[in-house]
């Protein structure tokens, strides 16, 4: 684990609050459990969570998300999907769990943060995971994308993520050097919901990527999550 100090800069603030959905939601069919690795190409000690969180992503239930840091880019290798933002957002997540910002370090459903090679400890916290009262879909048709979302008396925020469901890297400097480094659900693109309803309907997904929707509490705490993976070709 590499541990990273907190990082000068504003922090990330959660979007700002939608109007609360009507009533409260009920559980039905399988609760997700939402793994959000933070991770970086730049760090030795990120491959085998990056393992972990592809192996754990086959798994029903399990929604897997890789977050690219960029705060390892100025040690010798620059990671082609690191984002700034999503270092900010890395920065949010350990304000409310009162934890460090370090890679490789995985949130589990917006509440729990642990080692993220830790597999003993990462399996724990999926047991000992809160199932996300809101369920919510989505569905891929002729001109985008389309979300149901349960009504919920809570006030949420929502976000649609795209990510890679896989690629191979070649390193050539920095602390993996040599090795080509296979890595899982890479987040590359974020849009904001800015108005919550309970059906959407949202951009279409660039070919060969998946898509995420999170939703999550005024504490980040995943309350809703759903995912839509590659379209077949």
């Amino acid at each position: 684990m590499h541990r990273r100090g907190f990082l000068t800069g504003s922090l990330l603030l959660p979007p700002l609050m939608a109007p609360p959905l009507i009533a409260s939601a009920a559980q039905t069919g399988v609760a997700p459990v939402v793994l959000e690795l933070f991770t970086s190409q730049g760090c030795s000690s990120c491959p085998p969570a990056d393992a972990l969180l592809g192996e754990l992503a086959r798994q029903p239930g399990i929604i897997a998300l890789a977050w690219h840091v960029d705060y390892w880019n100025s040690l010798g290798w620059r990671d082609p999907y690191a984002k700034s933002e999503w270092t900010e957002r890395q920065k949010v997540y350990a304000k409310h769990l009162k934890g460090e910002v370090y890679t490789p370090a995985l949130i589990v459903n917006g509440s729990a943060l642990v080692i993220g090679s830790d597999d003993a400890a990462v399996r724990r916290a999926i047991g000992q995971a809160t199932p996300p009262p809101v369920t919510a879909t989505l569905r891929r048709g002729p001109s985008g994308l389309t979300a149901e979302i349960m009504a919920t008396s809570l006030p949420v925020t929502g976000i649609l993520v795209t990510y890679d469901p896989e690629q191979s890297t070649p390193v050539g400097a920095g602390e993996n050097q040599g090795r080509r480094l296979n890595e899982y659900r890479i987040v590359r693109d974020v849009s904001v919901l800015e108005h919550l309803e309970t059906r959407l309907s949202l951009p279409p997904v660039p070919d060969g990527r998946g898509a995420v929707l999170l939703i999550q509490d005024a504490s980040w705490r995943v309350v809703g999550a759903a995912d839509l993976p590659p379209a077949r070709v």
